[in-house]
C-alpha cells in the first residue's frame, strides 16, 4: 500500500511539473516551408510563451503569431514568421532590398537574396510587429494585406530552440 502511495504521489508531480513547464515553453511542428532555409517543414520547435511577458520583440526575433487566415479545416490559422520591423520602425522594399529606418538589412538567413514586392516608407504602428518569412518568395506575411501588421498580442511565442530533426537541435537565432 505504502509502494502505492509513492507511485501516485510520483504520478502527481510529474503532471503538476509538466503543467508549469507547458505554461511557459509550447512545443510546435513547422508545418510549412516559408521560413526555409532557417526551419524546414516538420522542425520539431519548443516556444517560449512568456518571452513578451517579461521582454520587448526583437528584430530577428522568429515568432509564431494567431492570424484570421483560415486552415482547410476551417481553424484559425497560426504563422512563424521573422520580426523585421517593431514599432515606430519604418520598412522600405525595393529593387528587391530591404531597409528598416534608412539601413539596408544584412539577412544571411533568406533563401533567395531578392524580396518581392514594394513598400515605401512603411511606418510599424505601436503595440504592431512588421513579419518576413525567410523564403520570400513562399511566405505570406506582412507584405499581403491578409496578414498586414502583427499585433503584439497576438505573438504566440517566440520560438528558442530547435528539438528535431536532431543533428539541428539547439537554440535558434
Amino acid at each position: 500500500m505504502k509502494e502505492l502511495k509513492e507511485w501516485i504521489k510520483d504520478i502527481l508531480i510529474a503532471v503538476i511539473v509538466a503543467v508549469i513547464i507547458l505554461q511557459f515553453i509550447k512545443p510546435t511542428f513547422v508545418r510549412e516551408t516559408s521560413m526555409l532555409p532557417t526551419l524546414q517543414e516538420y522542425n520539431f520547435l519548443f516556444l517560449s510563451k512568456q518571452s513578451y511577458t517579461f521582454g520587448e520583440p526583437r528584430n530577428g526575433d522568429i515568432i509564431v503569431f494567431h492570424t484570421h487566415l483560415k486552415t482547410q479545416a476551417g481553424d484559425e490559422k497560426m504563422l512563424i514568421k521573422r520580426v523585421i520591423g517593431l514599432p515606430g520602425d519604418t520598412i522600405n522594399i525595393e529593387d528587391g532590398i530591404v531597409s528598416v529606418n534608412g539601413e539596408v538589412l544584412s539577412e544571411p538567413y533568406i533563401l533567395e537574396p531578392y524580396t518581392a514586392g514594394y513598400v515605401s516608407d512603411l511606418v510599424v504602428p505601436e503595440g504592431d510587429l512588421f513579419v518576413m518569412g525567410d523564403n520570400r518568395q513562399n511566405s505570406i506575411d506582412s507584405r499581403d494585406p491578409d496578414v498586414g501588421f502583427v499585433k503584439i498580442d497576438d505573438v504566440y511565442g517566440k520560438a528558442v530552440f530547435r528539438i528535431y530533426p536532431f543533428n539541428e537541435i539547439g537554440t535558434l537565432n
